[in-house]
């Protein structure tokens, strides 16, 4: 039931306002909420709760320009610009009180609207002789502001005078002398005051001509807004009308179930989101006509496909009879044609732990986790203010969040590291090639259902795997800097591989759509034949954070590059389009040798699996529809490189978790206590208090902003004092100039281990 607004306190609200609850329809399936409305200055506001008015309105209409009609005995319907609310009362006698205020708020709006009108003097100015006129008024404001400077000067100086002058008469003792003083004193008053009547006419001009013009500008100005506003909200209307005339006019769903032809968006549960778990009614910022598709109704954005980037043409031959056709075989072929069979896969998904005799499980490891608790959360009435901000620096709850740091989900990259045990055995740099591509194209298939955000780890939290008898490999990871927000990451593995990296993580909300960029390179080194390895990770985009299904894509390219041999690898990430009849999420590539030579052509998905194919011959005679030149590649049948394991069963309910990641946040004897496993907010959450992981999270970020502060007092205290202050330094890694890329980066400086050994913990800090 609606609430009278005299039974409701209102503090800080006017004799002319009038405050109550009235019931909101909001959707078809939540229907009538109750929401705090306030009428006041010819608008009417509404917010979720009394508390909300300090800081946040969920909506607002101007009276001016509204239509207030009624439905039936309780309802009132609004609608202003395409919004429209339906607002429902307890009675037909309080329907028809809202009905009068609403109606006499109308009238006064529509005056004062008048009043604005004709003291402005003239009209709104057109577009076309708006800009001259405020340069004409800008240089007359000039000019007085000029004027006002040079009488400012004067009357100080003659100010000045006038008081010489005075002081000079009260040391008068002749009287003959009297006479002449008087006379100057009054010459130097009578000047003053010409003066002191400049200032004043020159302030007068000024206000006038600054009260003539302010008010238009007030007007224009929010002219402007609203324009703004009106704009936005069609822009939004418009891609609704488009995605439902799309899905009318092929008449099925904009993204069926099928795996190999349709977006992310369609796989699995999309319930755990981005953010966490959002409320399945994001509220909009217009209210649809009963009948019509409602903001809640599911909406994609689809981009088109990339037509820059190299495209190529693959035809597969059979072994045997490129054998008989040897004559025919370009230099990019080798004497191991021969030995090809595509029978033999390259990747054994039954074995996920490709390891040698020597390394051995030692411990099992967890299979669940706590089922992820079914709490509703508006994401837009927390992200609207946040649009173009850096992600790092949103205060958010848990609720966006998933029980990880991103300490862990860079080690999650580690998943497949078999590809890597399985390169360190080739003998072949271009065969190594294809390896190392599937394991970049690898860490990103763990991302295909994992679209909440994981925890930003604390300055100094670090995060360690030692999986050295089970998988041949230790990983240990820093937050070297908070902003902006850096990792660095160091993997010594017995198998003959070293991997190193410092990724930044620049993230941008742009409404819409996030867009996720690392930044920095990552480093892969093979003990036996020193190939070393540099490539970068392609950009990630959470589509739909407002409206309708969340799905993740990738897209971009990586460039992989052998230092030793200069041997390379290019990888395109095609971003999805409703458009393109390539398979969604597909990833193709080149492997070439220091001349330009193509050895090996990969293809596949990044969320399925790779292939690759030698190549034995390669012409220019393929045009594309578009009349580009293609280069067409003839390959023997290609082979499986890398495929993705299976989820758990019942991922669906623990973040879709992967296996490994599972076994991410179980505790470890003897780690470090700075290690994210002990990070008390996530080990909450993963429990299922969520509630209390938010009061835990805002102790921790608040203990962190207190120590940058300490620490920029001292060095402010340094700097006054002229003496040195030394700056942040992480614990295990340090600082170095990369002498492949030339750029700075932290590299793993040792000691870890054997401080996990002897449990020497005392470099570490206190950030828990």
């Amino acid at each position: 039931m609606s609430e009278r607004p005299q039974d409701v306190a209102s503090p800080g609200l006017s004799a002319h306002t009038r405050p109550g609850w009235l019931h909101k329809w909001t959707n078809y399936l939540q229907g009538y909420q109750r929401r705090w409305f306030v009428l006041s200055n010819g608008l009417l506001s509404y917010y979720r709760t009394q508390a909300e008015m300090a800081h946040t309105c969920r909506g607002t209409i101007n009276l001016a320009t509204a239509h207030i009609d009624v439905e039936d005995a309780c309802i009132i319907v609004i609608s202003d610009s395409g919004r429209t609310y339906y607002l429902k009362l307890s009675s037909e006698v309080e329907r028809r009180c809202w009905v009068t205020a609403l109606e006499l708020a109308k009238s006064k709006a529509i005056r004062m609207m008048c009043n604005q009108s004709d003291d402005s003097g003239d009209e709104e100015p057109t577009s076309q002789s708006d800009k001259s006129e405020l340069h004409a008024t800008l240089r007359t404001l000039t000019g007085k502001l000029e004027d006002l400077s040079q009488c400012n000067d004067l009357i100080a100086k003659h100010g000045a005078a006038l008081q010489r002058s005075l002081n000079e008469l009260e040391t008068l003792k002749v009287p003959a002398e009297s006479g002449e003083k008087i006379k100057a004193v009054s010459e130097r008053a009578t000047l003053f005051r010409i003066t002191s009547n400049a200032m004043v006419n020159a302030c007068r001009d000024f206000l006038e001509l600054a009260e003539t013009h302010s008010r238009k500008w007030q007007r224009a100005l929010q002219c402007e807004r609203e324009q703004r506003v009106r704009l936005e909200e069609t822009i939004e209307q418009l891609a609704k009308q488009h995605n439902s005339l799309e899905q009318a006019c092929r008449g099925a769903p904009v993204l069926p179930s099928s795996s190999t032809e349709v977006s992310n968006a369609s796989k699995g549960s999309w319930t755990d989101s981005w953010l966490g778990q959002r409320s399945h009614h994001v509220k909009a910022r217009t209210r649809p006509v009963k009948g019509e598709t409602s903001d809640e109704d599911e909406e994609t954005e689809y981009f088109d496909a990339m037509e820059s980037a190299t495209e190529f043409i693959t035809v597969t031959t059979d072994p045997p009879e490129h054998r008989r056709t040897g004559s025919n075989v370009s230099e990019t072929s080798s004497d191991q044609t021969e030995t090809w069979n595509p029978d033999e896969q390259a990747f054994d998904c039954s074995n996920q732990a490709s390891v040698s005799a020597s390394i051995k499980p030692s411990r099992k490891r967890r299979i669940q986790i706590p089922e992820k608790p079914n709490y509703s959360l508006n994401l837009w009435s927390i992200m609207k203010n946040c649009i173009g901000k850096e992600l790092s620096k949103i205060p958010m709850p848990v609720n966006f969040n998933e029980p990880l740091s991103m300490l862990q989900r860079l080690t999650e990259d580690l998943e497949y590291h078999d590809l890597l045990d399985k390169a360190a055995r080739c003998e072949s740099p271009a065969e190594q090639m294809c390896y190392v591509a599937a394991f970049s194209v690898s860490s990103y298939s763990t991302t295909i259902h994992r679209t909440a955000k994981p925890f930003n780890p604390l300055l100094g939290e670090t995060f360690e795997l030692d999986r050295l008898e089970e998988s041949g490999f230790r990983s240990l990871c820093e937050q070297v800097s908070h902003h902006p927000p850096a990792a660095a990451h160091h993997v010594h593995s017995k198998c003959g591989w070293t991997l190193w990296q410092e990724i930044t993580i620049a993230s941008k909300f742009r409404g819409k759509y996030l867009s996720i960029m690392p930044l920095g390179a990552i480093h892969l080194q093979f003990h036996s034949g020193s190939n070393h390895y540099v490539w970068r990770k392609v950009t990630s985009t959470v589509h739909n954070i407002i409206v309708g299904k969340l799905w993740i894509d990738q897209s971009g390219d990586i460039n992989i590059v052998n230092i030793k041999t200069k041997d390379k690898c290019q990888l395109k990430f095609s971003p999805y389009s409703y458009f393109s009849r390539e398979c969604a999420r597909k990833v193709t590539g080149v492997v070439t040798d220091r001349e330009g030579k193509a050895n090996y052509i990969l293809s596949g998905t990044w969320d399925e699996k790779m292939e690759f194919a030698k190549v034995v011959q390669r012409s220019q005679n393929g045009t594309s529809c578009e009349g580009k030149q293609k280069t067409v590649y003839q390959t023997l049948p290609p082979k499986v490189l890398w495929r993705k394991y299976a989820l758990p069963a019942n991922a669906e309910n623990m973040y879709y978790f992967s296996e490994l990641a599972l076994t991410l946040n179980e505790m470890e004897i003897g780690a470090a206590p700075t290690d994210s496993r002990l990070r008390p907010d996530q080990r909450l959450m993963e429990n299922g208090d969520w509630e209390e992981a938010n009061v835990e999270k805002q102790r921790l970020e608040e203990k962190q902003r207190a120590a940058r502060r300490l620490r920029e007092a001292k060095t402010v205290k340094a700097l006054e004092e002229g003496t040195d202050c030394e700056a942040y330094k992480p614990v295990w890694f340090e600082k170095k100039e990369d002498p492949v890329t030339g750029e700075e980066m932290y590299v793993y400086k040792g000691g870890y281990w054997e401080c996990k050994e002897t449990q020497d913990w005392k470099l570490c800090p206190d950030i828990y």
